[in-house]
């Protein structure tokens, strides 16, 4: 067996490949250092300015301050919503142990109720545990008290100062002022829509309703912001810069509170409503509904019992009679009937006719009957608007047709919406041939038009309405939008609103609306006038027309009696009127729920709000017990 050769190690071979494999790991190294020296040059002298400001942007933070609301004044300058300092109970969740148990011991000392503690846990969850969140947006006197005394025994929980909305006049103002209420999903979400939510970021409340949320943009002003130095847990250790946020406009509304707390007495536990316009521009003097509600309830948080109590209400406190109440406008549209037939030369100021208090056509079994059941006689335009005759107004309405009817009162603002600047307003409704049409896929009879010529039928028109056809009517046709802004005051510059003026109405002749003045005026002062009772012995002339709105249908051969009826079919009690007649300066519109005779009922409160206005509105009246006179929790 033959011995295997074992080659003899070549050492400098191996030195040769060490060498060489070292050298190429030191060059390795070497480009590597140089890649690092070259990369930390471009980010320490290259990129210097970009990742310092990015630095700065993990420590200073910029947050949002909530400017103050505008104040909102009346035509006289009483204050009607104010900003107040109250007081919240604060709790900041990561100071406090044991939450549920501090919680359940607030509630016995202040007594919480469990809405408002499960509020604060859903408020909780959107927020960050070291950020304040309200228990309580406001504190009484007595719950400030009690946690004072107890504070000591609270690490966490605190008492905070800041402004909330207040409406010193309560009730009596709300359906026109509205209020602000917490921002909820559905505000965020048109406000995103409106790439508006940045101006909001700071802000907790939005106007719901009203001139609140009409004028919004108006009275909520713009955010500020402040630039703050915070630690790596967001806390905030300094403020580096403050940029104030533009507060609110103050609005100075056309509104006399001293008159709207007069037709709130007036009203006292009637339903219905009253809109007192000024009768050359148009601006809303007083815009009443009743019964209403104190709005206060909903800035700090209506309760699911209070607020129940308003939705289930058989009295609707809810809606704004005066601009969302759809009422047969009655008798107190035959002035405007008067003027349609004397323009379109359908009658003239000498056409008579024998009212024997039952109107039937040829060939037609029905009879339509007067108010007063052995008629009036012999009637022309002017008596049948001062007594009421409904004898005529039929006879009118069958020659004019519907299709006149309806384009002669849309000239008047009927069955649109009038340019208040309030978003809660109904349309009403004029009716026509195409629209029964498309409601109740029917043709329009003629017996309808007859209805419609004592505003019965599907007529409805909303008090506002009436008020704003009556401007048009006694100013011959020239015609405005109702309005409630008179002014806004901005920095103390005060910038009055311009009158709204819509286009006017075609004048035929002008001695056919002298003569549907004149009539209106001896609803009044004639021996014979609807309203000469309520209005006897004035210091004034005025003018006017009293309604009577039939709700419910009466067979042929029964009589009406309001002792039979139930509550909610008994007539309405309407009325419409200017003062004073030569020189109108105010003119008023009333409707009154289920109250009976507009004559009886209506006029005479006219006349107190009429009398008040003229004769007393100089006087110092004292309405400081008005304020704060906020309706009882229910």
């Amino acid at each position: 067996m033959a011995l295997k050769r074992i080659p003899i190690k070549d050492h400098s071979a191996e030195a040769n490949l060490f060498m060489r494999r070292t050298f190429i790991a030191m060059l390795l190294v070497v480009v590597m250092m140089l890649m690092l020296i070259s990369n930390l040059y471009f980010l320490q002298v290259e990129r210097f300015d970009d990742y310092q400001t990015r630095s700065n942007g993990n420590r200073i933070k910029v947050l949002p301050v909530a400017p103050n609301r505008g104040l909102i004044y009346d035509r006289n300058g009483e204050l009607l919503a104010e900003n107040r300092p109250v007081f919240s109970l604060d709790l900041v969740p990561e100071e406090i142990e044991d939450l549920e148990t501090t919680l359940i011991e607030l509630a016995n000392l202040l007594n919480i109720e469990q809405d408002a503690i499960d509020d604060f846990k859903k408020d909780m969850k959107r927020q960050r545990r070291f950020k304040p969140v309200s228990l309580l947006n406001r504190l009484t006197s007595r719950q400030v008290a009690l946690f004072s005394a107890n504070q000591h025994k609270y690490p966490g929980v605190s008492i905070e100062a800041r402004l909330a909305r207040h409406y010193p006049y309560g009730s009596a103002l709300t359906h026109v002022l509205g209020y602000v209420a917490k921002i909820n999903k559905e505000d965020s979400q048109k406000l995103s829509l409106q790439g508006k939510e940045d101006n909001y970021k700071a802000t907790h409340d939005i106007g719901k309703l009203g001139v609140e949320k009409f004028h919004e943009e108006a009275l909520h002003g713009e955010v500020g912001y402040q630039e703050v130095e915070v630690n790596s847990k967001g806390r905030v250790i300094r403020t580096l810069n403050f940029q104030p946020p533009k507060p609110g406009m103050d609005l100075v509304l056309n509104l006399d509170v001293k008159l709207q707390l007069e037709i709130q007495k007036l009203l006292d536990k009637t339903r219905g409503s009253v809109v007192v316009l000024d009768a050359k521009t148009g601006g809303v003097l007083s815009l009443y509904s009743n019964p209403s509600y104190d709005p206060n309830y909903f800035v700090h948080g209506i309760s699911s019992k209070q607020y129940s109590y308003l939705l289930q209400s058989k009295d609707r406190p809810l809606i704004n009679r005066a601009t969302q109440g759809q009422y047969p406008p009655a008798s107190t549209i035959k002035p405007h009937l008067a003027l349609a037939g004397l323009e379109e030369g359908v009658i003239t100021p000498e056409t008579r006719m024998f009212d024997n208090g039952r109107y039937q056509l040829k060939n037609v079994s029905h009879v339509w009957r007067d108010w007063v059941p052995w008629g009036h006689g012999w009637v022309d335009a002017k008596k049948s608007v001062e007594v009421s005759c409904d004898f005529f107004f039929y006879d009118l309405a069958y020659h004019l047709g519907i299709d006149r009817i309806n384009e002669s009162m849309t000239l008047f603002g009927f069955g649109d919406y009038t340019g208040i600047d309030l978003y809660e307003e109904s349309d009403g409704n004029l009716p026509s041939r195409g629209w029964k049409k498309a409601r109740y896929n029917e043709p329009w009879y003629i017996g309808d038009t007859i209805s419609v010529g004592i505003g019965q039928s599907y007529w409805t028109a909303t008090p506002l309405q009436l008020a704003k056809s009556l401007n048009a009517l006694i100013n011959k046709g020239q015609r405005t939008a109702p309005q409630i802004l008179r002014a806004t005051i901005e920095n103390g510059v005060t910038a009055l609103r311009p009158i709204h003026e819509l286009p006017p109405i075609p004048v035929q002749n002008m001695e056919n609306w002298d003569l549907v003045l004149s009539s209106m005026h001896g609803v009044i002062h004639s021996p014979h006038g609807t309203a000469r009772t309520a209005f006897a012995d004035a210091a004034y002339e005025s003018a006017g027309k009293t309604g009577t709105a039939q709700l419910v249908s009466i067979a042929q051969d029964a009589t009406y009696d309001a002792e039979k009826l139930k509550e909610k079919h008994r007539d309405n009690a309407m009325y419409i009127g200017y003062a004073p007649f030569d020189d109108p300066q105010i003119t008023v519109a009333i409707a009154l729920e289920n109250a009976g005779g507009g004559g009886s009922q209506a006029a005479p409160i006219a006349r107190k709000i009429i009398d008040y206005y003229l004769l007393e509105q100089h006087k110092d009246v004292e309405i400081a017990d008005a304020k704060n006179n906020n309706e009882p929790q229910p």
